[in-house]
């Protein structure tokens, strides 16, 4: 499964855009989506252009090269207890994304879409728990 309970994390505390990086790595790595060399992509990733999305949203992710790092798709998500600068930008929410066989492009419309709205991002910065979090992604597990 893409996204499930264990790759939430709510109430984190991060001071800078490459520990939160690290988070949201770490996890990808924990539940076994993805190679320990993955987080060193991400932050290649981040150097070459920034993930930032708008409405306190970051999508790290891997380079193009680092396909062979990816063992299954799947996402991990960090709702942050305060914003963190992320390029000169606010960041609150923070959704690593492994990508197998370029699924990645279609999880990451569909996570665009259900952020696209500032009022949904405030939303699901309320969530109170990891099912709370999974019923607002509802749609990127399908």
């Amino acid at each position: 499964m893409i996204l499930k309970a264990e790759n939430i994390q709510l109430n984190v505390e991060v001071v800078s855009r490459d520990e939160a990086i690290d988070r949201a790595g770490e996890v990808l790595v924990q539940e076994g989506y993805v190679k320990q060399d993955y987080l060193e992509k991400m932050h290649a990733r981040e150097a070459l252009t920034s993930t930032y999305m708008g409405n306190l949203l970051a999508i790290p992710h891997g380079t193009e090269d680092a396909r062979d790092e990816v063992i299954e798709s799947g996402l991990s998500i960090l709702l942050l207890d305060e914003k963190v600068q992320w390029d000169g930008n606010d960041v609150q929410v923070v959704i690593g994304i492994a990508g197998k066989d370029g699924e990645h492009l279609e999880i990451l419309s569909k996570i665009a879409i259900a952020c696209s709205e500032e009022e949904n991002v405030h939303a699901l910065l309320q969530s109170k728990s990891a099912e709370d979090v999974l019923n607002f992604f509802s749609e990127v597990n399908e």
